[in-house]
């Protein structure tokens, strides 16, 4: 059996749509927040409001700063900033120049940083406080954020980041299909509800989330969580860090009656910076279970990639990229039911019963017990060790580039390609399962 859930070229179409759009401007798009919001009023020692402030935002780690300035009613707001440390700049004509460092913004958050001025001269700063992460009061949702340590640092069973969602209140793994949660566990029960991470959200169904990645939805063909044939979501070191709202979002989210994982791309910063890694993971340190005979079935996992990212153009210009890639030998031990050696020749337990000649030698096609009599007589037990091989090549790619304080390009591209081979319980039959995944976003 081989499955294909997406093409290339269809991508490569769609991409060159939307790039016909954006240029030629044929139609205006109010597109979907990707990052986050500052947002706040500026006030003057009597907590008398200050129009015209300017307000400009300096990214830490890229240098590239946003302006904005105040409303009538003192009232600044900077939408769409990508998750990271924030420093701000506020000044105004009669006022000292105001610096607030620290300000860390998360995915899809709205974080509200009120300044005070103080009276003096234009060419005096001072340091008004650093701003500590506190409750949002710029909206009524109800969530929480996994930044990137966690995503990297934390030990996962396949290297899968959504199985951090379960972390959040309300959030539980859905156990409704055969070996979910497991790496290489593909079957035809999966390929129809699809092959990632079900998750329920406050009681939903899991279809009824909404995963986005850098603002674009990235459910799979069922609209279900994304992921590979072999049940899980790679790309752990791409992750800058995801958020998981569960009840009461905004309109800006829609589309869903359930949660929303909402994650972010890893972008390039002014200073280069990478990493290189392996998992290994084998049945050198596995327990043997019940079923097994004297040894423990081989079982093989390599997982190993790298990342890089740093500037083209300093200030400017910043590349991404990562590839992660898996390969897996799994042996298992199947525990089947067959006819016991009697029932093969047509002796039956119960005497007024007996086996049709015509049927009698189709029971040969059944393997030779090699287990223990099944109550009644008829049926026995037959273990064998079946072998499924899995491999997944998974990779992510993000260019940030800045044309002024009001004009950025943000491209993503990702493109995953997973395949298993998978016997069947009694090891008579082999299926193939391959799925490409394609993935790109342009802002």
């Amino acid at each position: 059996m081989k499955t294909h859930t997406n093409s290339l070229r269809f991508l490569s179409i769609w991409m060159s749509l939307t790039l016909a759009v954006m240029i030629l401007g044929i139609a205006p798009v109010s597109a979907q927040v990707a990052g986050g919001t500052i947002l706040g009023t500026i006030t003057d020692p009597g907590g008398a409001v200050i129009a015209n402030t300017e307000v400009s935002i300096k990214n830490v780690a890229t240098g590239i700063e946003r302006a904005v300035t105040t409303n009538a009613a003192g009232f600044y707001t900077a939408p769409n900033l990508d998750p990271a440390k924030y420093e701000l700049r506020v000044s105004a004509p009669g006022f000292s120049v105001g610096i607030v460092s620290g300000v860390t913004l998360t995915v899809g958050a709205q974080q509200t940083v009120n300044v005070s001025l103080k009276v003096g001269q234009a060419n005096a700063t001072v340091q008004v406080t650093d701003a500590a992460a506190g409750v949002d009061v710029a909206t009524s949702s109800l969530g929480n954020d996994v930044d990137g340590n966690t995503v990297r640092e934390l030990p996962l069973n396949g290297r899968d980041w959504s199985q951090l969602a379960t972390l959040q209140p309300g959030v539980n793994q859905v156990r409704n299909q055969s070996g979910i949660g497991a790496v290489g566990s593909a079957d035809v029960v999966r390929g129809a509800r699809g092959f990632g991470n079900q998750l329920s959200v406050s009681g939903t169904r899991p279809t009824q989330n909404t995963y986005r990645l850098d603002g674009v939805n990235f459910n799979d063909y069922t609209n279900g969580a994304p992921g590979g044939v072999l049940g899980n979501l790679s790309g752990v070191d791409a992750i800058q860090e995801f958020s998981v709202i569960t009840t009461n979002y905004s309109a800006e989210y829609g589309r869903t009656s359930g949660g929303v994982i909402n994650a972010i791309t890893r972008s390039g910063s002014n200073h280069f910076h990478g990493a290189a890694y392996e998992f290994l993971r084998n049945s050198a340190l596995d327990a043997r279970n019940y079923f097994d005979g004297s040894t423990v079935p081989p079982f093989r996992r390599n997982q190993f990639g790298g990342s890089i990212g740093g500037p083209i153009v300093k200030d400017k210009t910043f590349f991404f990229f990562n590839y992660e890639g898996l390969r897996q030998s799994l042996s298992s031990t199947q525990v089947n039911t067959v006819p016991s050696l009697n029932a093969r020749v047509g002796i039956l337990s119960t005497g007024n019963v007996t086996v049709n000649q015509a049927v009698a030698p189709y029971l040969a096609f059944w393997h030779v017990p090699n287990g223990a009599i099944l109550p009644g007589g008829d049926t026995a037990i037959y273990h064998v060790v079946t072998k499924q091989v899995g491999t997944d090549n998974f990779y992510t790619g993000r260019v940030d580039h800045h044309f002024s304080g009001k004009d950025t390009l943000q491209a993503t591209f990702l493109y995953d390609k997973t395949q298993l081979a998978n016997p069947d319980p009694l090891n008579n039959e082999g299926f193939f399962n391959s799925n490409s995944r394609p993935f790109g976003s342009l802002e």
